[in-house]
């Protein structure tokens, strides 16, 4: 499974749910007819009524949910897809969701933490790194990451640690 989004609240009283997306397009989602509600040890699969972009969010109907009181139960549940069908990646390209937890270090062997999030600034995405140093962001250009090891879940950067600062 490959996260795509949180559930971030109810929407309404009538169950539609808000839906944070950790996707390039905000609009990705809505491509999917099923999404996986869940966590990492648990998915259940949900069919997808009706969903619409709402501002930075989507919001989503979904089986199941009939109510607000319904919706409110799924707060901070993670949306997935299976990774089967997603479209296959370019070399260099990544799905967030394959970074997020991946260790980061720089090419002098400093750690700076663990990938906890991406944003999108329009110019370039940027990692968000969390460490012992506190919060790092990292521009995701071709000039500062050197590799991405998905199988080591390590990301070597050539960034200073004094950058820290």
């Amino acid at each position: 499974m490959v996260v795509m989004g949180k559930i971030v609240a109810a929407q309404g009283i009538l169950g539609w749910v808000k839906v944070q997306t950790y996707t390039e397009y905000l609009d990705s989602l809505l491509d999917y007819d099923t999404w996986y509600v869940g966590n990492e040890q648990a998915w259940r699969p949900l069919q997808v009524l009706e969903a619409d972009v709402h501002g930075k969010v989507l919001v989503a109907k979904l089986e199941g949910i009939a109510d607000r009181t319904a919706a409110e139960k799924y707060k901070g549940l993670l949306i997935a897809v299976p990774r089967d069908s997603l479209p296959e990646q370019e070399e260099g390209e990544y799905y967030w969701s394959d970074l997020v937890g991946l260790s980061v270090e720089n090419l002098a062997g400093e750690a700076f933490g663990t990938v906890d999030t991406l944003l999108e600034t329009g110019a370039n995405d940027v990692l968000v790194v969390k460490g012992e140093r506190g919060e790092t962001l990292i521009p995701f250009i071709a000039s500062v990451i050197q590799q991405v090891d998905l199988k080591k879940k390590m990301i070597r950067v050539d960034w200073q640690a004094d950058y820290l600062k």
